[in-house]
């Protein structure tokens, strides 16, 4: 008799390779050029640190060392993460039986560009189609976020950006690189005004940990950026009496 759990295995494989975690094809996107250009750019920057920052337990290693490819893989391609489980035993109350069913969470972070609301349906067919020895299937989505992509940033922009950078950064121009989650607010904006420009500012400085219980604000980076806004709202200024 198959077990809930291979049913389960096999139909995660559905989804990716278990060997790569390679997602399926029909949930990538074209990665612009400007993109991955940007992503080479800031990998040359930050090298081994994008992996590195990780605290990879013994000997295990990232899936490539390739800085490039691990911020493409983070921001424009998909990835499958399992974040919850039931219908499994703890280790201790755990007894060689068959368990009447198996239930897991998923989570299937997608391309900004990709349309989250298709990709869950398709998601939910590739799932509970044929299932694997005629057995009873169901998958529910409890919310089918859209990524965000910000337009080309207009040349002055472009230049205001990267001249507040070397102004206040000693020297070093602006890097960019996208961010491997989404903030609903910006889709909405986006969407509202699709030929605005965008310059949304957040302070990670050395040591930093968003969204942990020692979060905190780096100082030193904090005065660079406020100065490198200030600046940039300036030259806007400028721009805007042309």
């Amino acid at each position: 008799m198959p077990s809930s759990f291979r049913i389960l295995r096999q139909l995660l494989n559905r989804i990716d390779d278990p060997a790569t975690g390679i997602v399926q094809q029909i949930f990538h996107v074209e990665i612009p050029a400007q993109r991955r250009e940007q992503a080479r750019r800031a990998a040359a920057v930050l090298g081994d640190a994008v992996f590195e920052r990780f605290p990879f337990a013994g000997s295990t290693a990232p899936v490539t060392t390739d800085p490039a490819e691990l911020i493409l893989n983070r921001t424009w391609r998909p990835a499958l993460a399992i974040t919850g489980a039931e219908g499994l035993p703890t280790v201790a109350d755990a007894g060689n039986v068959m368990r009447p069913l198996s239930t897991l969470k998923v989570s299937l972070r997608l391309p900004p560009t990709c349309n989250a609301h298709k990709a869950a349906h398709k998601l939910k067919e590739i799932l509970e189609s044929d299932p694997p020895y005629g057995a009873r299937v169901s998958f529910e989505y409890d919310w089918a976020g859209q990524g965000w992509h910000a337009p080309p940033m207009v040349p002055w922009l472009e230049a205001a950006v990267d001249a507040a950078s070397k102004n206040h950064f000693n020297g070093k121009p602006a890097m960019h690189m996208g961010e491997g989650g989404t903030i609903p607010f910006m889709g909405m904006l986006g969407e509202k005004f699709p030929q605005a420009q965008f310059l949304i500012t957040g302070v990670l400085g050395p040591g930093a940990n968003a969204h942990g219980p020692n979060e905190f604000l780096h100082v030193p980076t904090a005065k660079r950026l406020t100065a490198c806004v200030a600046e940039v709202i300036a030259r806007h200024y400028q721009e805007s009496g042309k």
